[in-house]
């Protein structure tokens, strides 16, 4: 693992939490009895990690391992079996003495549908309570819950809905879907309006940390770390612990990506935007639970977010000591690793203190996180690099496309505290705005990069090899642009420290390879800027122009018949021979047009044709695929037009011709003046950290600077040294990309001062 990056998001410090009491659960009693009684019950261990105190320099930890509670892998069922028990005896108004078999005969008569929304185990937890009353429950899941527990909640007997959107939205559904006489909702998190079966959830959890006080024989722990999702676990942790007669601290840990009692905690914010999802699925919140709020504000003496590689990393060292522990159940040990010898100090932790780590779910399967704590630029071209993001839409084997390397640049950035927005309007096809907030009083800079790289097949070695030999990193997309990403987040990174006027937004994009649908979908989405940079590699050239280009399909038709009656049949694939010979002359015609000063003359070629059905047949259709490329004053309509009038002229000699025109797609040209502010900024810093007098020109391909110019966002092109795009052997050199990031760093302190 990596060395925190020194941009890393700080832990937040509550000194006065060290006087603060929460009110008392009255009802500890009742739950005690409870779940003596409750099926399966028995107190889960509370193991000693000798080895693990020894390396946080503290006298003694502990990890209660919740890997089988009740025959579930996790806590969960602590709650949901009481919050459940609670709802379901107020509704059918039954004494607390009620056995469940008496309730089971209740229910028979009087039935009863359980709704909940889950990220895994508290929906699996309703489920199980259902099928102990046997009453039927639906579950509603965040569409991105992996498939195989989605299984493992039928399996308890569920209906699981999965919704379209994240876990809030599922939350909202499932409360939606209860809302009928026979509905009962079993949600740990509080809204308006549903306080109580969250609070009854919250006061079972409390028989966990009961269990810890026996098991450590009136022991008071020093500082008890637990993970936090809605924040009811914590809820009922922190009211345990903050007592009159307890001097014990509470660490509460969430995931990077989703800390949303972090970020209410130090900026106040209400709700978090989620940013990517993460392998501690069960904490995968954006909003605290209100109910718990004012609990963990006053009662959490430290607060911290991980990475998922640290949780990752902590499941590893679990596993190796005996604890099945998954990503949220190792949440805490990576907590624990996240302090300091100074945060130790600050919370009078020593050599002869206890730490208790809760470990709130057993193992299991999750995708290998990489590791974000890497700053040097050329390192993180390299892991940019490892992840196959080959788009979807090209080569004979679609690739993968962006969720992986998307989760990974999220990630990087909310690891330094830095927002980033998670985009998806089409599945699959994720794209990432990030934002270092400036003071609100200057101009707005926009980094834009795409994630999506061409095709894997076709390179000679191992296109996810980010070998460095010679100055030059290898690997597809280290020159496009994965290089000029990773140059834009670390100025980012950069940029978060020196506190601009202005904001800095990096738009990390699919698709850019194919339809640009990424920066579409991030314009479509609201986000504007005063200037733009987009860093492809450019050989440190300021680019300030390059071509359009409008996609057409042809279809010559003709008449299908059988190979031996020419007397019926029409030949389409024939007739598109004039096709093919006009076009040819068009694109000779227009080489000879008077070029454009900065990209040249337009072209066109066909890219594509097909047609026919078999060997012994006339065919009915031949289809041509033409991309013709634009400069500045060409539109698609007018390229439409030349193209008609050539089907046209052939229509007029050729009997029998008959044809379609459609244009497939287009994309406007991109031109901005050499003395435009933004060009003259971009010179003057490429030539400081350069020394010398950078090329300003125009270049021949397309990229999403003509969209966020068509936009009115000032736009120019330009990033490292590199070759080798779209083909056998792709490189970029390192040097070019530690300038590239110099200066787009320099260009962002003078831009939003």
């Amino acid at each position: 693992m990596s060395p925190s990056s020194p941009h890393r998001r700080p832990l937040h410090f509550n000194p006065r939490a060290k006087h603060w009491f929460a009110p008392p659960n009255q009802d500890l009693p009742d739950i005690a009895r409870f779940h003596q009684r409750f099926p399966g019950y028995a107190p889960t261990a509370l193991v000693s990690l000798p080895s693990v105190a020894r390396a946080a320099g503290v006298g003694a930890v502990y990890v209660k391992n919740e890997a089988d509670r009740c025959g579930l892998p996790a806590f969960k069922i602590l709650g949901a079996s009481w919050g459940t028990y609670r709802a379901v005896t107020a509704r059918l108004e039954l004494p607390l003495s009620t056995t469940f078999d008496a309730i089971q005969q209740a229910l028979a008569n009087s039935p009863l549908t359980l709704y909940a929304a889950t990220d895994g185990n508290h929906g699996r937890a309703v489920a199980r309570m259902a099928a102990l009353f046997g009453i039927a429950a639906e579950i509603h899941v965040p569409y991105c819950m992996k498939e195989e527990v989605v299984n493992l909640i039928r399996e308890e007997g569920a209906n699981v809905i999965v919704s379209k959107r994240d876990y809030d939205v599922a939350m909202q559904e499932a409360f939606v879907a209860s809302q009928h006489p026979q509905g009962l909702l079993i949600q740990d998190c509080s809204f308006a309006g549903y306080t109580q079966v969250p609070q009854w959830i919250v006061d079972g959890y409390e028989t966990m940390t009961h269990e810890i006080d026996e098991q450590l024989a009136g022991q008071t722990p020093d500082l008890v770390i637990v993970p936090v999702g809605v924040g009811s676990f914590a809820h009922s942790v922190v009211t345990h612990y903050k007592t009159p007669t307890s001097s014990s601290q509470v660490m509460a840990v969430e995931p990077d990506t989703a800390a949303s009692l972090w970020k209410r905690l130090v900026r106040a914010e209400e709700a978090s935007a989620l940013s990517a999802p993460t392998i501690m699925a069960g904490l995968e919140c954006s909003t605290v639970s209100e109910q718990s709020w004012p609990v963990l504000q006053h009662g959490v003496d430290v607060s911290a977010t991980v990475s998922d590689f640290e949780a990752h990393a902590a499941c590893e060292t679990l596993h190796e000591l005996g604890v099945a522990a998954g990503p949220c159940g190792a949440a805490a040990l990576a907590g624990l690793r996240r302090l300091t010898s100074d945060d130790k100090a600050a919370l009078g932790l020593d050599g002869n203190s206890t730490v208790v780590l809760l470990s709130t779910e057993g193992l299991r399967s999750y995708d290998i996180p990489h590791d974000v704590a890497d700053d040097d630029p050329v390192a993180l071209t390299q892991a940019l690099v490892r992840i196959n993001s080959a788009n979807p839409a090209l080569g004979s084997e679609p690739g993968p496309g962006e969720t992986e390397i998307a989760k990974f640049v999220c990630s990087w950035f909310e690891y330094r505290d830095i927002d980033a927005h998670w985009i998806e309007p089409v599945k699959g096809r994720p794209s990432v705005v990030a934002v270092v907030k400036g003071r609100g009083d200057g101009k707005r800079l926009l980094l834009n990069g795409h994630m999506d790289t061409v095709t894997l097949l076709g390179y000679e070695d191992n296109p996810l090899n980010p070998k460095i030999q010679d100055g030059k990193l290898y690997g597809r997309g280290s020159a496009d642009m994965k290089s000029g990403l990773a140059a834009q987040m670390v100025t980012a990174a950069n940029i978060k420290r020196r506190q601009l006027a202005g904001d800095v937004v990096v738009t990390a994009v699919a698709d850019e390879e194919f339809e640009s649908l990424g920066t579409v979908n991030v314009l479509d989405a609201g986000w504007r800027a005063d200037a733009a940079i987009v860093s492809e590699c450019t050989d440190m050239a300021i680019t300030r122009a390059h071509k359009g280009f409008v996609w057409l399909e042809i279809h010559v038709h003709g008449v299908a018949a059988h190979g031996s009656r020419p007397d019926l049949g029409y030949d389409a694939i024939s007739k598109s021979g004039y096709v093919l010979v006009e076009l040819d002359r068009y694109s000779q015609q227009l080489q000879q047009r008077e070029a454009d000063p900065v990209v040249g003359p337009p072209s066109a070629h066909a890219s594509l044709i097909q047609g026919g059905e078999e060997v012994s047949s006339y065919p009915a259709k031949c289809t041509i695929t033409l991309e013709r490329r634009t400069v500045a004053n060409e539109n698609p309509a007018t390229v439409e037009r030349e193209i008609r009038d050539i089907l046209d002229r052939i229509a007029a000699t050729t009997p029998g011709f008959q044809y379609d025109l459609r244009i497939t797609f287009d994309r406007p040209p991109f031109h901005m003046a050499e003395d435009a502010p933004l060009t003259q900024l971009v010179r003057k810093h490429t030539e400081s950290v350069t020394r010398s007098k950078p090329k300003i020109t125009g270049a021949p391909y397309w990229t999403d600077s003509a969209l966020l110019l068509d936009a009115g966002i000032p736009t120019i092109l330009f990033g490292p040294r590199g070759e080798g795009f779209h083909a056998k052997e792709e490189f970029v050199y390192t040097e070019s990309i530690l300038q590239t990031t110099q200066i787009l760093t320099q260009i962002a302190e003078e831009f939003c001062a």
